[in-house]
C-alpha cells in the first residue's frame, strides 16, 4: 500500500456543501469537494434543475435502473419549460443544429440501443480484443524507443494519444489522415460532454464535431468502395442492408467510436502515469511485479477515474434516499466521488492501493446497458503502457511539479505529461 497521506477528507464543520467546478484547486484535486458532497448532500439538486448523485450506492443503482432514458428529447416531452444552460447556447450560436448529434450509442434507448449495440460489440469480444496485445505491445515499444533516443518524452503526445489513436483506427478500418488534425478536433468536440461551458468552447466544439463528420463522410464514401474485415465496413453493411441501420446512425456510431475510442484511453494512461510518479512507493512496487498489472490498471482507474459523470434522465417520479426526482429531470451519477467512497471501498480510499482488492468495483466504466463498450480495450491498453513505459525507465521522472490539467468536468485529463526518460 501507498504510504501517502490521504488528502481529500471532508471538512464536517464546512458550510453545506454545492457543486462549485469554480472553486480554486478543483480541476487540480476535485475529491474534496466530492468528499464534502457525498458526506453533507449526497444526492444534490443544483440550481440549473439538474440532480447529482455522490454515493456509490446511489450511482450504481441509478445507472443499472433500466427505466431510466439518456434521451434528451424525452426530458424535452415530459418537461418542456426545461431549459439547460447548453440548450441557449445551441439556440443562440447554431439555430436549429441542437438535435444534430443525438443518434450515438450513448444517447438512445432501447429497442434502437440493443440493436446498434449488438452491431458493433460483435467486435469488441474479449477474444478479439486480447488478440490485439501484441499490437498494442508492439506500439508502445515504439513510442518508448523514440523517447529514448530523446530522453525525453511528453507522456500524453507522444504515447497516451497516438496508442489507442492507432489501434481503434485500425479496428475501424481508417485510412490513414491527418492525425493532428484529427486529436484538434475531437480535443474540441469532447468538451460539449461538459455542463458548464463559454460560447466559445461551444462553438468551437461544435464546429469541430461537424468537421469531424464532414471528414468520416469522406472515409465511409471510401470505404464503401473498399470493403474489408473491420468494424466500419460492417457498419456500413449493415445500413446498406436498410432497415438496421441509417445513414445517419452510421455516421453518429462511426463519429462516437473514433473519438471515444481514444478519449478515455488517453485520460486514463496519463492520469495514471502521473499518480505512480508522484507515489514512488507504489512506482517501485508495480516495476517489481508484472503480476500487479491488471489490478493496478482497475486501481488507477477507481482512484482519478478518465470520466467523472455519466447522465440519466427520469421518466416517472424517481424517489431517491427522501427526495422525488420529477419526470424530465437530468440526473448526473459523480463516478468520481463513487470510486472514492469509504462505503466500499474502505477508510482508505483516498490512498492509492495497487494491491486493493476491491478496485475492480469502480464505476469508470459505468454500469448497467450503457456499461463501455471499449472497457476490455482501454484496460489492455493501459495494461501495456503504463506498466512497459515504468519499467523501461526506471529512472523516469516528471519534468514539472504543475500538472497541466485539462480543465473539464466530465473527461478528465491532462493536456500535457513531460517527463524526463533518465536514459
Amino acid at each position: 500500500m501507498s504510504e501517502q497521506t490521504p488528502a481529500t477528507t471532508a471538512d464536517p464543520s464546512a458550510t453545506p456543501a454545492m457543486f462549485n467546478p469554480f472553486e480554486p484547486g478543483f480541476f487540480d484535486d476535485p475529491y474534496r469537494q466530492y468528499a464534502r458532497l457525498r458526506e453533507q448532500t449526497p444526492v444534490l439538486q443544483t440550481p440549473f434543475d439538474m440532480w447529482m448523485l455522490f454515493r456509490w450506492e446511489d450511482c450504481n443503482a441509478l445507472l443499472r435502473d433500466a427505466s431510466l432514458s439518456v434521451e434528451v428529447d424525452k426530458a424535452r416531452a415530459l418537461n418542456p419549460g426545461m431549459r439547460s444552460l447548453r440548450a441557449n447556447q445551441f439556440e443562440t450560436l447554431f439555430p436549429g443544429i441542437e438535435n444534430r448529434f443525438d443518434r450515438s450509442i450513448l444517447n438512445i434507448d432501447p429497442p434502437d440501443h440493443t440493436r446498434l449495440r449488438r452491431l458493433v460489440s460483435s467486435v469488441f469480444t474479449p477474444r478479439r480484443i486480447e488478440s490485439l496485445r501484441p499490437t498494442v505491445r508492439g506500439l508502445v515499444d515504439s513510442a518508448l524507443d523514440a523517447a529514448a533516443e530523446r530522453g525525453e518524452m511528453d507522456v500524453i503526445s507522444d504515447l497516451a494519444f497516438p496508442l489507442p489513436f492507432a489501434v481503434i483506427s485500425e479496428m475501424l478500418g481508417m485510412p490513414d489522415s491527418d492525425r493532428d488534425q484529427l486529436r484538434e478536433w475531437s480535443h474540441h468536440a469532447v468538451k460539449l460532454l461538459d455542463p458548464i461551458l463559454s460560447d466559445a468552447d461551444v462553438r468551437a466544439g461544435v464546429e469541430s464535431a461537424m468537421a469531424m463528420y464532414v471528414h468520416c463522410a469522406g472515409v465511409i464514401e471510401w470505404k464503401r468502395r473498399n470493403l474489408a474485415d473491420d468494424l466500419l465496413s460492417a457498419l456500413i453493411t449493415a445500413e446498406d442492408e436498410g432497415d438496421r441501420l441509417s445513414a445517419d446512425e452510421l455516421m453518429d456510431q462511426v463519429v462516437l467510436l473514433f473519438i471515444a475510442g481514444h478519449e478515455t484511453t488517453v485520460n486514463l494512461i496519463g492520469n495514471g502515469t502521473l499518480r505512480l510518479l508522484q507515489d514512488r512507493a507504489a512506482c517501485e512496487r508495480l516495476r517489481a511485479d508484472p503480476e500487479l498489472d491488471r489490478n493496478a490498471v482497475e486501481e488507477l482507474l477507481r482512484f482519478d477515474s478518465p470520466v467523472q459523470f455519466s447522465r440519466r434522465i427520469t421518466l416517472v417520479d424517481h424517489p431517491i434516499d427522501g427526495h422525488t426526482i420529477a419526470p424530465g429531470a437530468f440526473v448526473m451519477t459523480c463516478l468520481g466521488s463513487a470510486n472514492r467512497d469509504p462505503a466500499v471501498f474502505g477508510e482508505d480510499a483516498d490512498v492509492l492501493d495497487l494491491t486493493r482488492s476491491t478496485a475492480g468495483h469502480h464505476l469508470s466504466f459505468g454500469s448497467g446497458i450503457h456499461h463501455c463498450l471499449g472497457a476490455a480495450l482501454a484496460r489492455l491498453e493501459g495494461q501495456e503502457a503504463i506498466p512497459r513505459l515504468l519499467r523501461r525507465f526506471p529512472d523516469l521522472e516528471l519534468a514539472s511539479d504543475a500538472p497541466d490539467w485539462n480543465g473539464r468536468i466530465v473527461l478528465r485529463g491532462l493536456e500535457s505529461l513531460p517527463v524526463v526518460t533518465g536514459a
